[in-house]
Protein backbone atom coordinates (compact mmCIF):
# COMPACT_ATOMS: atom_id res chain seq x y z
CA UNK A 1 0.00 0.00 0.00
CA UNK A 2 1.55 3.68 -0.84
CA UNK A 3 2.05 5.70 2.17
CA UNK A 4 0.40 9.15 1.74
CA UNK A 5 3.90 10.75 2.68
CA UNK A 6 4.99 14.23 4.29
CA UNK A 7 4.32 17.16 1.85
CA UNK A 8 7.69 18.75 1.07
CA UNK A 9 7.02 22.42 2.62
CA UNK A 10 7.04 19.95 6.28
CA UNK A 11 10.19 18.68 5.57
CA UNK A 12 11.90 21.46 4.57
CA UNK A 13 10.60 23.31 7.65
CA UNK A 14 11.73 20.33 9.72
CA UNK A 15 15.02 20.56 8.32
CA UNK A 16 15.55 23.78 8.19
CA UNK A 17 18.27 26.13 6.46
CA UNK A 18 21.62 24.70 8.63
CA UNK A 19 21.13 21.69 6.33
CA UNK A 20 19.57 22.61 3.32
CA UNK A 21 18.02 24.99 1.21
CA UNK A 22 15.23 25.20 -1.47
CA UNK A 23 16.48 26.00 -4.84
CA UNK A 24 13.66 25.19 -6.89
CA UNK A 25 9.95 23.90 -6.83
CA UNK A 26 8.02 23.70 -10.06
CA UNK A 27 5.50 21.33 -8.64
CA UNK A 28 4.92 23.63 -5.45
CA UNK A 29 5.36 22.19 -1.43
CA UNK A 30 2.26 20.21 -1.34
CA UNK A 31 4.01 17.24 -3.20
CA UNK A 32 4.09 14.08 -0.79
CA UNK A 33 7.93 12.76 -0.07
CA UNK A 34 7.50 9.55 1.03
CA UNK A 35 11.05 8.28 1.06
CA UNK A 36 14.67 8.86 0.95
CA UNK A 37 16.71 7.03 -1.76
CA UNK A 38 20.61 7.60 -2.14
CA UNK A 39 22.09 7.75 -5.74
CA UNK A 40 25.58 6.85 -5.69
CA UNK A 41 27.51 8.19 -8.57
CA UNK A 42 28.56 5.15 -10.38
CA UNK A 43 25.56 3.77 -10.13
CA UNK A 44 22.85 4.68 -13.10
CA UNK A 45 20.33 7.49 -12.24
CA UNK A 46 17.28 6.30 -11.16
CA UNK A 47 14.48 7.31 -8.72
CA UNK A 48 10.52 5.98 -7.86
CA UNK A 49 7.50 8.48 -7.09
CA UNK A 50 7.54 10.13 -4.03
CA UNK A 51 11.11 9.85 -3.21
CA UNK A 52 13.67 12.36 -2.00
CA UNK A 53 17.15 11.29 -3.96
CA UNK A 54 20.37 12.05 -2.37
CA UNK A 55 22.40 12.43 -5.50
CA UNK A 56 25.99 11.91 -3.62
CA UNK A 57 29.31 13.17 -5.35
CA UNK A 58 27.32 14.49 -8.37
CA UNK A 59 28.13 18.46 -8.50
CA UNK A 60 27.67 21.02 -11.12
CA UNK A 61 26.49 19.77 -14.84
CA UNK A 62 27.02 15.69 -13.69
CA UNK A 63 23.54 16.27 -11.47
CA UNK A 64 21.88 17.05 -14.38
CA UNK A 65 20.96 13.25 -15.25
CA UNK A 66 20.24 12.65 -11.64
CA UNK A 67 17.48 15.55 -11.96
CA UNK A 68 15.96 14.37 -15.12
CA UNK A 69 15.72 10.81 -14.31
CA UNK A 70 14.17 11.55 -10.92
CA UNK A 71 11.75 13.75 -13.05
CA UNK A 72 10.64 11.11 -15.30
CA UNK A 73 9.85 8.81 -12.11
CA UNK A 74 7.95 10.99 -10.74
CA UNK A 75 10.53 11.65 -7.42
CA UNK A 76 9.51 14.39 -4.83
CA UNK A 77 13.22 16.34 -4.93
CA UNK A 78 16.81 15.60 -5.36
CA UNK A 79 19.29 17.15 -3.31
CA UNK A 80 22.54 17.94 -3.94
CA UNK A 81 25.71 19.85 -2.92
CA UNK A 82 26.70 23.39 -4.90
CA UNK A 83 30.75 24.01 -5.42
CA UNK A 84 29.77 27.30 -6.06
CA UNK A 85 27.07 30.12 -6.49
CA UNK A 86 27.48 29.89 -10.66
CA UNK A 87 25.95 26.27 -10.57
CA UNK A 88 22.65 26.95 -9.25
CA UNK A 89 20.87 29.17 -12.15
CA UNK A 90 22.00 25.77 -14.38
CA UNK A 91 20.62 23.45 -12.08
CA UNK A 92 17.50 25.45 -10.92
CA UNK A 93 16.68 25.58 -14.94
CA UNK A 94 17.03 22.10 -15.33
CA UNK A 95 14.90 21.02 -12.33
CA UNK A 96 12.40 23.57 -13.19
CA UNK A 97 12.24 21.40 -16.68
CA UNK A 98 11.75 17.99 -15.23
CA UNK A 99 9.17 19.18 -12.62
CA UNK A 100 11.44 18.16 -9.38
CA UNK A 101 12.34 20.28 -6.72
CA UNK A 102 15.73 21.29 -6.53
CA UNK A 103 17.50 21.39 -2.62
CA UNK A 104 21.03 22.35 -2.06
CA UNK A 105 22.49 20.40 0.97
CA UNK A 106 25.48 22.89 2.94
CA UNK A 107 28.91 21.28 2.01
CA UNK A 108 29.68 20.74 5.49
CA UNK A 109 26.53 18.30 6.14
CA UNK A 110 27.17 14.76 6.12
CA UNK A 111 24.92 12.83 3.74
CA UNK A 112 24.08 9.99 6.36
CA UNK A 113 23.10 12.74 8.74
CA UNK A 114 21.27 13.67 6.43
CA UNK A 115 19.10 10.89 5.18
CA UNK A 116 19.21 9.38 9.02
CA UNK A 117 17.51 12.29 10.03
CA UNK A 118 15.28 12.91 6.43
CA UNK A 119 13.80 9.71 6.96
CA UNK A 120 12.85 10.01 10.86
CA UNK A 121 11.37 12.89 9.55
CA UNK A 122 9.22 11.31 6.74
CA UNK A 123 8.36 8.00 9.51
CA UNK A 124 6.66 10.82 11.38
CA UNK A 125 5.90 10.63 15.69
CA UNK A 126 4.46 7.20 15.10
CA UNK A 127 7.66 5.06 14.06
CA UNK A 128 8.95 2.87 16.59
CA UNK A 129 12.26 5.07 16.96
CA UNK A 130 10.10 8.11 17.61
CA UNK A 131 10.69 10.34 20.56
CA UNK A 132 8.07 12.86 20.41
CA UNK A 133 4.52 12.05 21.27
CA UNK A 134 1.65 11.70 18.89
CA UNK A 135 1.03 15.09 16.92
CA UNK A 136 -2.31 14.86 17.65
CA UNK A 137 -3.61 18.30 18.72
CA UNK A 138 -3.88 20.68 22.04
CA UNK A 139 -7.74 19.75 22.02
CA UNK A 140 -7.28 16.17 21.57
CA UNK A 141 -4.92 16.27 25.05
CA UNK A 142 -7.59 18.46 26.23
CA UNK A 143 -10.61 15.83 26.10
CA UNK A 144 -7.93 13.07 27.05
CA UNK A 145 -7.28 14.75 30.26
CA UNK A 146 -10.85 15.47 30.66
CA UNK A 147 -11.90 12.05 30.89
CA UNK A 148 -9.36 11.18 33.05
CA UNK A 149 -9.82 13.84 35.60
CA UNK A 150 -13.43 13.52 35.19
CA UNK A 151 -13.05 17.65 34.75
CA UNK A 152 -13.44 20.48 32.61
CA UNK A 153 -10.13 20.91 30.86
CA UNK A 154 -8.31 24.08 29.35
CA UNK A 155 -4.69 24.54 27.99
CA UNK A 156 -3.72 28.69 28.10
CA UNK A 157 -0.26 30.00 27.39
CA UNK A 158 1.79 32.44 29.53
CA UNK A 159 -0.77 35.60 28.98
CA UNK A 160 -3.92 33.52 30.09
CA UNK A 161 -4.72 32.62 26.32
CA UNK A 162 -6.99 29.93 25.50
CA UNK A 163 -5.07 27.36 23.56
CA UNK A 164 -7.43 24.50 23.71
CA UNK A 165 -10.20 22.86 25.58
CA UNK A 166 -12.59 19.97 26.27
CA UNK A 167 -15.67 19.67 25.29
CA UNK A 168 -18.72 19.60 28.18
CA UNK A 169 -21.82 17.99 27.82
CA UNK A 170 -23.98 19.81 30.70
CA UNK A 171 -22.94 23.81 30.45
CA UNK A 172 -24.42 24.36 34.08
CA UNK A 173 -21.59 22.49 34.97
CA UNK A 174 -19.42 25.61 33.50
CA UNK A 175 -18.33 28.23 35.83
CA UNK A 176 -18.52 32.04 34.89
CA UNK A 177 -14.24 32.00 34.73
CA UNK A 178 -14.47 28.85 32.45
CA UNK A 179 -17.04 30.28 30.20
CA UNK A 180 -15.45 33.61 30.26
CA UNK A 181 -12.45 32.26 28.90
CA UNK A 182 -13.47 30.27 26.42
CA UNK A 183 -16.04 32.92 24.65
CA UNK A 184 -13.06 35.27 25.27
CA UNK A 185 -10.15 33.03 24.33
CA UNK A 186 -8.44 34.54 27.11
CA UNK A 187 -8.96 34.57 31.00
CA UNK A 188 -11.14 37.75 31.81
CA UNK A 189 -8.96 40.70 34.51
CA UNK A 190 -11.15 40.08 37.02
CA UNK A 191 -10.60 36.68 38.09
CA UNK A 192 -7.06 36.95 37.22
CA UNK A 193 -6.45 39.56 39.50
CA UNK A 194 -7.98 36.91 41.91
CA UNK A 195 -5.98 33.99 41.11
CA UNK A 196 -2.92 36.30 40.93
CA UNK A 197 -3.53 37.75 44.38
CA UNK A 198 -4.00 34.10 45.88
CA UNK A 199 -0.57 33.49 44.56
CA UNK A 200 -1.94 30.74 41.80
CA UNK A 201 0.28 32.51 39.72
CA UNK A 202 3.72 32.41 41.02
CA UNK A 203 3.02 28.83 41.65
CA UNK A 204 2.42 27.40 38.39
CA UNK A 205 5.40 29.67 37.16
CA UNK A 206 7.87 27.89 39.39
CA UNK A 207 6.52 24.58 40.23
CA UNK A 208 6.23 21.15 38.46
CA UNK A 209 3.23 20.42 40.66
CA UNK A 210 -0.31 20.41 40.89
CA UNK A 211 -1.78 23.40 42.92
CA UNK A 212 -5.62 23.41 43.80
CA UNK A 213 -7.93 26.46 43.71
CA UNK A 214 -10.90 26.32 46.06
CA UNK A 215 -14.76 26.88 45.29
CA UNK A 216 -15.68 30.66 45.61
CA UNK A 217 -19.36 30.37 44.94
CA UNK A 218 -19.54 34.28 45.57
CA UNK A 219 -17.49 35.11 43.03
CA UNK A 220 -18.66 32.39 40.20
CA UNK A 221 -16.07 29.94 40.82
CA UNK A 222 -15.92 26.38 41.18
CA UNK A 223 -13.07 23.86 42.80
CA UNK A 224 -10.48 23.21 40.02
CA UNK A 225 -6.92 21.81 40.05
CA UNK A 226 -4.39 23.51 37.79
CA UNK A 227 -0.44 22.53 36.57
CA UNK A 228 2.25 24.43 34.72
CA UNK A 229 3.41 23.36 31.64
CA UNK A 230 6.68 23.77 31.53
CA UNK A 231 10.05 22.72 29.47
CA UNK A 232 12.87 23.15 31.87
CA UNK A 233 13.05 26.26 33.73
CA UNK A 234 11.04 28.02 30.80
CA UNK A 235 7.18 28.73 31.92
CA UNK A 236 5.08 27.42 28.72
CA UNK A 237 1.43 27.43 30.03
CA UNK A 238 -0.97 26.17 32.21
CA UNK A 239 -3.53 23.22 32.45
CA UNK A 240 -6.91 23.82 34.22
CA UNK A 241 -9.23 21.28 35.49
CA UNK A 242 -12.43 22.18 36.62
CA UNK A 243 -14.94 20.28 38.87
CA UNK A 244 -18.29 19.81 37.19
CA UNK A 245 -20.92 17.94 39.18
CA UNK A 246 -19.08 15.35 39.97
CA UNK A 247 -16.06 15.37 42.36
CA UNK A 248 -12.54 14.90 40.10
CA UNK A 249 -10.94 11.87 39.82
CA UNK A 250 -9.09 10.34 42.49
CA UNK A 251 -5.95 10.33 40.20
CA UNK A 252 -6.40 13.77 38.96
CA UNK A 253 -3.15 15.24 40.01
CA UNK A 254 -1.39 12.50 38.73
CA UNK A 255 -2.95 12.61 35.47
CA UNK A 256 -2.28 16.53 35.26
CA UNK A 257 1.56 15.93 35.80
CA UNK A 258 1.17 13.41 32.73
CA UNK A 259 -0.47 15.95 30.43
CA UNK A 260 1.78 18.59 31.50
CA UNK A 261 4.97 16.74 30.16
CA UNK A 262 3.15 16.07 26.64
CA UNK A 263 1.90 19.74 26.35
CA UNK A 264 4.84 20.81 27.15
CA UNK A 265 6.78 18.05 23.92
CA UNK A 266 3.93 19.44 21.61
CA UNK A 267 4.12 23.37 22.31
CA UNK A 268 8.02 23.48 22.06
CA UNK A 269 7.32 21.21 18.79
CA UNK A 270 4.97 23.65 17.39
CA UNK A 271 7.17 26.71 18.27
CA UNK A 272 10.31 25.19 16.24
CA UNK A 273 7.72 24.77 13.51
CA UNK A 274 6.11 28.03 13.55
CA UNK A 275 10.28 29.38 13.87
CA UNK A 276 11.15 26.67 10.73
CA UNK A 277 7.96 28.26 8.80
CA UNK A 278 9.28 31.77 9.23
CA UNK A 279 12.25 30.58 8.23
CA UNK A 280 11.23 28.78 5.37
CA UNK A 281 8.84 31.98 4.24
CA UNK A 282 11.77 34.46 4.75
CA UNK A 283 14.04 31.75 2.26
CA UNK A 284 10.90 31.95 -0.39
CA UNK A 285 10.56 35.96 -0.10
CA UNK A 286 14.14 36.44 -0.85
CA UNK A 287 14.33 34.23 -3.40
CA UNK A 288 11.93 35.93 -4.92
CA UNK A 289 12.96 39.45 -4.60
CA UNK A 290 16.08 38.40 -5.76
CA UNK A 291 14.89 36.46 -9.39
CA UNK A 292 16.33 33.19 -7.92
CA UNK A 293 13.09 31.18 -7.46
CA UNK A 294 9.80 31.89 -8.55
CA UNK A 295 6.43 33.19 -7.54
CA UNK A 296 5.08 29.78 -7.36
CA UNK A 297 6.78 28.18 -4.20
CA UNK A 298 5.79 31.37 -2.28
CA UNK A 299 2.45 31.33 -3.14
CA UNK A 300 1.09 28.03 -2.50
CA UNK A 301 3.16 28.17 0.74
CA UNK A 302 1.12 31.02 1.70
CA UNK A 303 -1.66 31.00 -0.42
CA UNK A 304 -1.27 34.03 -2.06
CA UNK A 305 -2.65 34.85 -5.33
CA UNK A 306 -0.12 35.14 -8.14
CA UNK A 307 -2.09 37.53 -10.14
CA UNK A 308 -3.13 40.19 -7.75
CA UNK A 309 -1.07 43.66 -7.74
CA UNK A 310 2.26 43.99 -5.50
CA UNK A 311 4.45 46.85 -4.85
CA UNK A 312 7.92 46.54 -2.76
CA UNK A 313 9.07 48.79 -0.28
CA UNK A 314 12.66 48.88 0.64
CA UNK A 315 14.46 50.70 3.59
CA UNK A 316 17.84 51.43 4.77
CA UNK A 317 18.92 53.08 7.70
CA UNK A 318 22.11 55.02 8.26
CA UNK A 319 23.41 52.87 10.93
CA UNK A 320 26.05 50.01 10.68
CA UNK A 321 24.96 48.92 14.71
CA UNK A 322 23.44 45.79 14.75
CA UNK A 323 21.53 46.67 18.23
CA UNK A 324 19.87 49.76 15.84
CA UNK A 325 19.25 47.17 12.66
CA UNK A 326 17.51 44.37 14.85
CA UNK A 327 15.19 47.51 16.40
CA UNK A 328 14.40 49.06 12.84
CA UNK A 329 13.30 45.93 11.53
CA UNK A 330 10.84 44.98 14.30
CA UNK A 331 9.65 48.18 14.26
CA UNK A 332 9.27 47.77 10.35
CA UNK A 333 7.64 44.53 10.43
CA UNK A 334 5.05 45.87 13.31
CA UNK A 335 3.67 48.75 11.38
CA UNK A 336 3.93 46.83 8.14
CA UNK A 337 1.66 44.11 9.22
CA UNK A 338 -0.32 46.16 11.01
CA UNK A 339 -1.33 48.35 7.71
CA UNK A 340 -1.18 45.30 4.92
CA UNK A 341 -2.52 42.06 6.32
CA UNK A 342 -0.37 40.02 4.28
CA UNK A 343 2.86 42.14 3.98
CA UNK A 344 6.04 40.60 4.05
CA UNK A 345 9.26 40.95 5.14
CA UNK A 346 13.16 40.52 4.45
CA UNK A 347 16.23 41.96 5.80
CA UNK A 348 18.78 41.17 2.57
CA UNK A 349 22.32 42.68 3.27
CA UNK A 350 21.92 46.26 4.50
CA UNK A 351 18.51 46.87 3.46
CA UNK A 352 14.68 45.72 4.78
CA UNK A 353 12.30 45.21 1.74
CA UNK A 354 8.69 44.63 2.35
CA UNK A 355 6.46 43.06 -0.22
CA UNK A 356 2.89 44.02 -0.07
CA UNK A 357 0.90 41.23 -1.71
CA UNK A 358 -2.15 41.00 -3.18
CA UNK A 359 -2.93 45.05 -3.09
CA UNK A 360 -6.22 45.75 -3.51
CA UNK A 361 -6.74 47.08 -7.34
CA UNK A 362 -6.27 50.82 -7.98
CA UNK A 363 -4.85 51.46 -4.24
CA UNK A 364 -3.84 55.21 -4.84
CA UNK A 365 0.41 55.78 -4.87
CA UNK A 366 -0.27 58.49 -2.01
CA UNK A 367 -1.81 55.77 0.59
CA UNK A 368 1.55 53.39 0.38
CA UNK A 369 3.87 56.64 0.74
CA UNK A 370 2.03 57.49 3.67
CA UNK A 371 2.31 53.63 5.26
CA UNK A 372 6.30 54.46 4.16
CA UNK A 373 6.31 57.63 5.60
CA UNK A 374 4.66 56.53 8.99
CA UNK A 375 7.72 53.79 9.38
CA UNK A 376 10.27 56.48 8.79
CA UNK A 377 8.39 59.21 11.18
CA UNK A 378 8.25 56.38 13.96
CA UNK A 379 12.54 55.34 13.40
CA UNK A 380 12.98 58.82 13.75
CA UNK A 381 11.19 59.64 16.77
CA UNK A 382 11.60 56.30 19.02
CA UNK A 383 14.94 54.77 17.80
CA UNK A 384 16.33 58.11 16.81
CA UNK A 385 17.40 56.47 13.52
CA UNK A 386 17.23 58.23 10.55
CA UNK A 387 15.81 55.96 7.66
CA UNK A 388 15.22 56.05 3.64
CA UNK A 389 12.30 54.11 2.25
CA UNK A 390 11.41 53.95 -1.39
CA UNK A 391 8.43 52.54 -3.16
CA UNK A 392 9.28 50.44 -6.09
CA UNK A 393 6.45 49.50 -8.94
CA UNK A 394 3.35 48.73 -8.46
CA UNK A 395 3.91 45.14 -10.68
CA UNK A 396 0.79 42.98 -11.63
CA UNK A 397 1.40 39.65 -9.66
CA UNK A 398 4.29 38.04 -8.25
CA UNK A 399 5.98 37.09 -10.77
CA UNK A 400 7.01 40.86 -11.66
CA UNK A 401 8.04 41.54 -7.71
CA UNK A 402 12.04 41.52 -8.49
CA UNK A 403 11.27 44.25 -11.20
CA UNK A 404 9.44 45.94 -8.37
CA UNK A 405 12.58 45.60 -6.08
CA UNK A 406 14.79 46.48 -8.48
CA UNK A 407 13.37 50.30 -9.43
CA UNK A 408 12.91 50.71 -5.07
CA UNK A 409 16.39 49.86 -4.76
CA UNK A 410 17.47 51.89 -8.12
CA UNK A 411 15.96 54.85 -5.89
CA UNK A 412 17.87 53.87 -2.80
CA UNK A 413 20.93 53.98 -4.60
CA UNK A 414 20.32 57.64 -5.87
CA UNK A 415 19.23 58.51 -2.49
CA UNK A 416 21.85 56.86 -0.98
CA UNK A 417 24.75 59.14 -3.47
CA UNK A 418 23.02 62.02 -2.26
CA UNK A 419 21.11 64.51 -4.33
CA UNK A 420 17.69 63.19 -3.19
CA UNK A 421 16.65 65.40 -0.40
CA UNK A 422 13.30 63.43 0.67
CA UNK A 423 13.07 60.39 3.01
CA UNK A 424 10.64 58.45 1.22
CA UNK A 425 10.50 58.49 -2.50
CA UNK A 426 8.57 56.72 -5.84
CA UNK A 427 10.60 57.00 -9.53
CA UNK A 428 7.89 59.05 -9.86
CA UNK A 429 9.56 61.71 -7.44
CA UNK A 430 12.96 61.55 -8.11
CA UNK A 431 13.32 60.02 -12.32
CA UNK A 432 15.84 62.37 -12.89
CA UNK A 433 17.93 62.25 -9.60
CA UNK A 434 17.63 58.44 -10.49
CA UNK A 435 18.98 58.40 -13.62
CA UNK A 436 22.05 61.23 -13.39
CA UNK A 437 22.87 59.18 -10.34
CA UNK A 438 23.28 56.13 -12.10
CA UNK A 439 25.24 57.92 -14.99
CA UNK A 440 27.59 59.31 -12.31
CA UNK A 441 27.77 55.80 -10.95
CA UNK A 442 28.99 54.54 -14.48
CA UNK A 443 31.10 57.12 -14.42
CA UNK A 444 32.77 55.41 -11.32
CA UNK A 445 33.28 51.89 -12.08
CA UNK A 446 34.63 52.72 -15.70
CA UNK A 447 37.59 55.27 -15.84
CA UNK A 448 37.68 54.81 -19.52
CA UNK A 449 34.64 56.80 -19.99
CA UNK A 450 36.22 60.09 -17.82
CA UNK A 451 37.72 62.73 -19.47
CA UNK A 452 41.21 63.21 -18.45
CA UNK A 453 41.29 67.03 -17.97
CA UNK A 454 38.51 66.71 -15.80
CA UNK A 455 40.50 64.33 -13.91
CA UNK A 456 43.36 66.62 -13.79
CA UNK A 457 40.94 68.96 -12.46
CA UNK A 458 40.07 67.17 -9.40
CA UNK A 459 43.92 65.69 -9.27
CA UNK A 460 44.73 69.24 -8.79
CA UNK A 461 42.62 70.55 -6.28
CA UNK A 462 43.97 67.55 -4.06
CA UNK A 463 47.35 68.79 -4.51
CA UNK A 464 47.03 72.57 -3.99
CA UNK A 465 44.18 72.96 -1.70
CA UNK A 466 41.98 74.38 -4.15
CA UNK A 467 38.89 74.64 -5.12
CA UNK A 468 38.25 74.80 -8.39
CA UNK A 469 36.29 71.76 -10.12
CA UNK A 470 33.75 72.86 -7.27
CA UNK A 471 33.60 76.43 -8.38
CA UNK A 472 32.87 74.78 -11.95
CA UNK A 473 29.75 72.36 -11.15
CA UNK A 474 28.13 75.13 -8.82
CA UNK A 475 28.38 77.65 -11.84
CA UNK A 476 27.38 75.20 -14.35
CA UNK A 477 24.38 73.81 -12.27
CA UNK A 478 23.15 77.22 -12.10
CA UNK A 479 23.14 77.89 -15.39
CA UNK A 480 26.36 80.13 -15.91
CA UNK A 481 24.29 82.49 -13.47
CA UNK A 482 27.71 83.97 -11.28
CA UNK A 483 25.88 85.41 -9.00
CA UNK A 484 23.58 82.30 -7.98
CA UNK A 485 26.67 80.05 -8.13
CA UNK A 486 28.63 82.39 -6.07
CA UNK A 487 26.47 82.78 -3.32
CA UNK A 488 25.80 78.96 -3.17
CA UNK A 489 29.80 78.82 -2.52
CA UNK A 490 29.56 82.34 -0.10
CA UNK A 491 32.61 83.42 -2.19
CA UNK A 492 32.67 86.92 -4.43
CA UNK A 493 31.29 86.63 -7.63
CA UNK A 494 34.91 88.14 -8.73
CA UNK A 495 36.34 85.12 -7.21
CA UNK A 496 33.95 82.62 -8.87
CA UNK A 497 35.12 84.33 -12.39
CA UNK A 498 38.64 83.95 -11.37
CA UNK A 499 38.42 80.37 -10.52
CA UNK A 500 36.21 79.17 -13.66
CA UNK A 501 38.35 80.72 -15.83
CA UNK A 502 41.62 78.97 -14.15
CA UNK A 503 39.94 76.08 -14.21
CA UNK A 504 40.12 76.54 -18.48
CA UNK A 505 43.44 77.51 -18.31
CA UNK A 506 45.21 74.96 -16.47
CA UNK A 507 43.01 71.69 -18.55
CA UNK A 508 42.40 73.10 -21.55
CA UNK A 509 38.83 72.54 -21.47
CA UNK A 510 36.31 74.49 -23.22
CA UNK A 511 32.89 75.01 -21.01
CA UNK A 512 31.54 76.74 -24.12
CA UNK A 513 31.19 73.87 -25.74
CA UNK A 514 27.47 72.02 -24.74
CA UNK A 515 28.77 68.54 -24.59
CA UNK A 516 31.62 69.27 -22.46
CA UNK A 517 29.39 71.23 -20.37
CA UNK A 518 27.15 68.00 -20.16
CA UNK A 519 30.21 65.64 -19.31
CA UNK A 520 31.60 68.26 -16.57
CA UNK A 521 28.35 68.27 -14.73
CA UNK A 522 28.32 64.73 -14.53
CA UNK A 523 32.12 64.08 -13.85
CA UNK A 524 32.19 66.33 -11.81
CA UNK A 525 29.30 64.78 -9.53
CA UNK A 526 32.33 62.05 -8.66
CA UNK A 527 33.39 61.78 -5.15
CA UNK A 528 36.52 63.66 -3.92
CA UNK A 529 38.20 60.42 -3.72
CA UNK A 530 37.70 60.01 -6.94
Amino acid sequence: MTTPGLPLRQLLMSLGEPLVELQAAPQGLDVPVRDVAILDPEDPPTAAPGELVLAIGARGRAALPALRAAGRAGAAAVAIKLDGPGQADALREAATDAGVALLSVRRETRWEHLDSLARAIIAGPDAPDAAEPNAGDLFSLAQTVAVLTNGIVSIEDTSSRVLAYSRSSDSDEVDDLRRLSILGWQGPEPYLSKLREWGIFQHLRSSDAPIAVEPHPELGLRRRLAVGIRAGAQPLGTIWVQEGAQPLAPLAEQALVGAARVAAAQLVRRRRELSADVRLTRTLLTGLLEGSTGPQSLATHLGLDLRRPATVLAYAAHTTDALHRSDVTGLISVHAAARHRTALLAPIESRVYVLLPELPPGLPMTTVRDWASEVVTAAREHLGVPLRAAIGSTVDGLAQVPDSRAQADRILDAMGRGGVDLDVAALIDVQAEVLVSEVVALLQESTGLRDPRLTALTDYDRRHGTRLAESVLAWLDALGEVRVAADALHIHPNTLRYRVRRAEQLTGIDLAQPQQRLLAMLQLRLPADE
